[in-house]
This record gives structure tokens, C-alpha cells and sequence, in this order.
């Protein structure tokens, strides 16, 4: 696995702010240059290429993570009275929820109208006996480096998904599949690909990108300088 690399600083980061706004206006071939500046500006990203549908496919390792649903597993633990290692066929067989959200990047670029379907969060967490006092989730990914986190308020909202599929079929590697976490409200960011580990625990650690630089609380539209719209 490819080391995380050096740090990056807020004001580098941010820095993409003014041409991802651009982006939004002027549409998806600025968007292109956009994500070619990320990519040769911020080393953490391992790559960024373009994908169908106006996605930008990001990593922060060398590489795209492979795993087929047959050998996929998803545990829940930390603080749960009944900690969970779920096959990709366990999570079919929980209730299944769709929605179709907006994705938002940090970066500036968007697209509309997205199918997701999955199970929600909030149902997770009650199958795996979460107490009601819990503060906030730390989330991993099979890609050996990337972290997130969400306080427990955020993670049981009725818009945040474990997603099994989009557009009406499997996610791919690329988007992060077999499965990813979906934040719809959020920035990109945390929604955090290749999915494999959730933990409740005590406290907010702030995951992969809010150790350089990103807020930790990243609403579309009220966080990171940004006065994007926000996702309905």
C-alpha cells in the first residue's frame, strides 16, 4: 500500500476554491482543467481522471482498490452491543432505501440528479445496538488509508446511505464500490469510498482530508469558503 505522502495545507487546498467555482458556471470542460490543476497541485491525490456522467474519480492512494461483492465485508463496532461483519449479501438483505441526491465536490464541480440505493445509516447503527448517547462514527476504507468521520447526529439523518448501487446498478471500483458511504448533504469528501469499517467511539476524530485542512463539518454551502447550493 502506498504510503498517505506529505501533508497539505488549508491555503493549498482552498486554493482550487476560485476555479471550482468557475467550474460550477461555466460547466464541465472548466471542470476538467480544474481537476488537472488538483491533480498536479495536491500529491495526495494519487489520481484523478474523468468519468461518465460528469464525474471526477479521486484517490489518495496510487491506485484503484479491488474487491468483489463475493469477498466484500463490512464490520460495525467500537460502542455497540452487537457488533456486525456483514457480507455484501447481509446488507441486500437489510431494508433498502433510495434517493436521488446531488453530489457536490469540494473542488466546485457537481452532478445532478443521482440515483443511490442502499441501506440507510441510521438502520445500520440499529441493528448493531448503538446507545443513544453515542457521540460520533470513524469511518475506513479498504484502501489501507482513507478516513472519515461524522458526529452521530450527521450519521442517522435520512440522507446518508451505505450505497450498493447507483444509477440503478452496482457501484463500481472506481466510484468505490462494492460499497460506499453516501453524505448527501455533505461535500464529497465524506463520502468516503470502498467502505469497510465503521466504529462508534466517544469523541470526533477528524478523518483523511480534515487533518489537512478541509472542515470537519462540511455542509454544501456553509463550509470551506464555499457558497455553493445546497444539495435537496
Amino acid at each position: 500500500m502506498e504510503s498517505k505522502g506529505s501533508p497539505v495545507g488549508r491555503r493549498v487546498i482552498l486554493g482550487m476554491v476560485g476555479l471550482g467555482a468557475l467550474g460550477v458556471v461555466f460547466g464541465r470542460q472548466l471542470n476538467s482543467a480544474v481537476s488537472d490543476t488538483v491533480a498536479s497541485t495536491l500529491p495526495e491525490l494519487g489520481a484523478i481522471i474523468p468519468a461518465a456522467g460528469g464525474f471526477r474519480i479521486y484517490t489518495v492512494t496510487n491506485g484503484y482498490p479491488e474487491m468483489s461483492q463475493a469477498d466484500y465485508r463490512l464490520t460495525v463496532g467500537g460502542a455497540v452491543s452487537s457488533p456486525l461483519n456483514l457480507s455484501f449479501a447481509d446488507l441486500e438483505s437489510l431494508p433498502q432505501t433510495s434517493m436521488t441526491k446531488d453530489f457536490q465536490c469540494v473542488t466546485g464541480w457537481r452532478v445532478d440528479n443521482v440515483p443511490w440505493s442502499g441501506v440507510l445509516m441510521s438502520d445500520l447503527l440499529a441493528v448493531a445496538g448503538a446507545p443513544p448517547t453515542a457521540i460520533a462514527l470513524t469511518i475506513d476504507s479498504f484502501d489501507g488509508a482513507y478516513t472519515e468521520s461524522l458526529t452521530m447526529e450527521q450519521a442517522i439523518r435520512p440522507d446518508v446511505l451505505i450505497a450498493t448501487s447507483m444509477y440503478g446498478k452496482p457501484v463500481t471500483r472506481e466510484h468505490g464500490g462494492p460499497v460506499r458511504l453516501l453524505v448527501a448533504p455533505m461535500y464529497g469528501y465524506k463520502s468516503l469510498k470502498w467502505l469497510s469499517n465503521i466504529d462508534v467511539v466517544d469523541s470526533v476524530i477528524p478523518g483523511y482530508w480534515e487533518q489537512r485542512g478541509y472542515d470537519i463539518d462540511a455542509w454544501v454551502g456553509q463550509s470551506n469558503g464555499r457558497s455553493d447550493e445546497p444539495v435537496t
